[in-house]
């Protein structure tokens, strides 16, 4: 390649001869450090690698090779007269944020400390979201904290926001605290997470300060209304009953008029304790001094919290607006329920029941994501409940959204209930298709409910519904675990009448019983047949076929079979499962014929099981075993010193 090639050229032949040597596994290893010195070095090239070129060949080509990435940076840092500039900083930066690992970016900041290289403005916000995005906050914080520059408002307020949020407040207050001066400027949901978190934990007056210096700001962007209600809203979660009643005159005078929903949630603290009298001059106040609350602002506010993952900040609004039975459109009721269910399942189903009892419905991803986390809660009563008020409100209008309740019911093991809604489906005209089926029948395979699988399956065929590869796989794997050799030996033909073609599962599971029940040759024929129609798939089940006849002691049956494997199949696994197993077996003399039968038929196989053998001895449980194995074939010759495993 010539040296005045454009840069970005260069880099693109290094990034595919890098990524081309590292395969299969993709990692930096000796072998592409190699190939890279070769591309830098070679006569024809003679490149000079420079922090251009290392930030070229890592955004575009590296971004998504951590590994490669991280080799081809460290390697440029050991070597002569190199320095890293800002840009190659950024370019590793950007790879290891979308890898998300945080403690290699906290590394990396760490090093540019160290070698006192300027981070660039958008480096510093890159690395400070990533590690937002492991959840992070303290440490964004501090990243901020320890940098001169100028951030775009948004990382600051989104730091602002989450360690508000965590609960750090003397962080929050520092970052405040710059934040201030330095006149960036404030979003409601930072400065909102803050004043909710500070109002708590300090007296009425300090909160309306800074609310006040805020608002004073030039260019103040907050919604007053919403800073209003977040702050009584976390007055009354305090007990401070009073001081909301108080800041609600006092935030009108900041400019932040408290709307119904501040009145309503300050009113229903007072209700709580019974404190009657108080509650209905603020309702008086309400009508007089309130403003209707404005639906777009809140929508909008609502998505930015969820979107900034500060989603209890956004379950407590939406109860405040729900229990006011305030306006709240169907999209940010099924946002709400989707991510509020997974940190708290039951605000989920109140939001989810609020929407039905307004005879509004649900999306079907809400559905899932609140069911997904009810079953993980063990909540199934609840999400049953609501599957049933669905039902009878005609919420289902086709297929699809049946599948997905009977999905869930399997998954919580109510397979009653499950085949119930079957039914309903029927009822109502639709017919279940492939997948109603497949929900059923694992779950009543889980269940050990066999019998009612099989007249599930006739059933299916009855309804002309057929089977799938995921429908044959259930039963053939349950067939295995209960050692039911010819059930499944039949499926397994008939699954091959009917044209549908076995994956591994299939493969590995009917072999298994079969070697099991010994019926060696309906193995083989099975294992043959694979060999026909998929040689990659040939490879990764050969090594199961190996193992099951091993366990049963069927190693002649199993040598014949590696003989007889096609050389392009290249797995070194199986030849390792059979010598373990026959030298654990005291086969040596069989293991040693292997061996000889892999250095005349496939010699450039042979180190490589040797390595592997070699490697397993700081591991395996059976540890004369091998070594005797190994003694054993360089006592004949068939094998040289492969290094230092005599020392065990």
């Amino acid at each position: 390649m010539s040296p005045l090639a454009p840069i970005s050229t260069v880099a693109q032949k290094l990034s595919r001869a890098l990524i081309s040597a590292s395969k299969p596994s993709q990692r930096w290893s000796s072998a592409v450090e190699e190939t890279l010195r070769s591309f830098l070095f070679s006569s024809s090239s003679s490149l000079t690698l420079t922090p251009t070129l290392v930030s070229s060949v890592i955004d575009p080509h590296l971004l998504h090779h951590h590994s490669l990435a991280a080799g081809l940076f460290h390697f440029a840092s050991h070597q002569p007269n190199f320095s890293h500039s800002p840009l190659s900083f950024h370019s590793f930066l950007k790879s290891l944020s979308i890898s998300r690992h945080p403690h290699s970016i906290l590394s990396l900041l760490k090093l540019a400390r160290t070698q006192q290289i300027p981070l660039l403005p958008s480096s510093i916000t890159l690395a400070a979201s990533s590690l937002l995005h492991t959840d992070k906050a303290l440490d964004a914080a501090e990243i901020l904290k320890n940098a001169n520059n100028e951030f775009h408002p948004s990382i600051c307020n989104s730091v602002l926001a989450a360690v508000s949020s965590g609960g750090f407040l003397v962080v929050a207050t520092q970052l405040f605290d710059e934040m201030l001066p330095r006149g960036i400027q404030f979003s409601t949901v930072g400065f909102g997470c803050f004043i909710g978190k500070f109002s708590r934990a300090n007296d009425l007056q300090n909160t309306l300060d800074l609310v006040e210096k805020v608002k004073s700001g030039m260019n103040c962007r907050i919604d007053g209304s919403i800073i209003a209600v977040l702050t009584v809203d976390s007055l009354c979660r305090a007990g401070r009953i009073d001081d909301a009643w108080r800041a609600l005159e006092e935030l009108r005078r900041r400019d932040c008029k408290p709307d119904f929903i501040a009145y309503r949630i300050v009113s229903e603290g007072f209700k709580s304790v019974g404190r009657l009298d108080e509650m209905e001059t603020i309702l008086k106040q309400k009508r007089k001094l309130g403003v209707a609350p404005r639906a777009n602002d809140y929508k909008y506010f609502i998505f930015s919290l969820i979107s900034e993952r500060r989603v209890l900040e956004a379950k407590d609004l939406g109860e405040g607006i729900v229990n006011g039975d305030f306006p709240i459109e169907d999209d940010v009721l099924n946002a709400l329920i989707g991510s509020v269910s997974a940190l708290e399942s039951d605000s989920a189903v109140m939001f989810c029941k609020y929407m039905i009892e307004k005879d509004r419905f649900p999306s079907l991803l809400a559905l899932k994501n609140m069911s997904k986390n009810l079953c993980k809660d063990g909540k199934s009563d609840e999400m049953w409940n609501i599957f049933k008020v669905l039902i009878d409100k005609g919420y289902f209008k086709e297929v699809e959204p049946y599948n997905v309740i009977v999905s869930f019911l399997c998954k919580a093991g109510r397979v009653k209930e499950a085949y119930g809604v079957l039914n309903e489906m029927k009822k109502k005209g639709f017919k279940p298709d492939t997948s109603s089926y497949n929900f059923l029948l694992e779950a009543l395979c889980r269940e050990d409910l066999l019998r009612p699988a099989k007249k599930l399956w006739d059933e299916m065929f009855a309804n002309r519904c057929c089977a799938n590869l995921r429908t044959y796989n259930i039963l053939i794997k349950k067939f295995s675990l209960v050692g039911e050799t010819n059930e499944a030996l039949k499926l397994y033909n008939h699954m091959l009448r009917k044209g549908v073609v076995p994956n591994d599962v299939t493969y590995s599971s009917t072999m298994k019983l079969l070697c099991q029940d010994n019926k060696i040759c309906e193995a083989l024929d099975i294992f043959n047949h694979c060999l026909e129609l998929d040689t990659a798939l040939a490879s990764s089940t050969l090594r199961t076929l190996v193992l099951s006849l091993c366990s049963e002691g069927n190693y002649v049956y199993a040598s014949h079979v590696m003989h007889g494997v096609p050389a392009k199949i290249e797995s070194c696994d199986s030849d390792i499962i059979l010598l373990k197993s026959l030298a654990d077996a005291g086969e040596m003399d069989m293991a040693a014929k292997h061996v000889e039968w892999v250095k005349n038929n496939s010699p450039f196989k042979l180190q490589e099981i040797v390595n592997q053998l070699h490697e397993s001895l700081s591991t395996t449980p059976k540890l004369d075993s091998v070594l005797q194995l190994l003694r054993a074939v360089q006592s004949q010759g068939l094998i040289s010193d492969v290094g230092n495993w005599t020392k065990f």
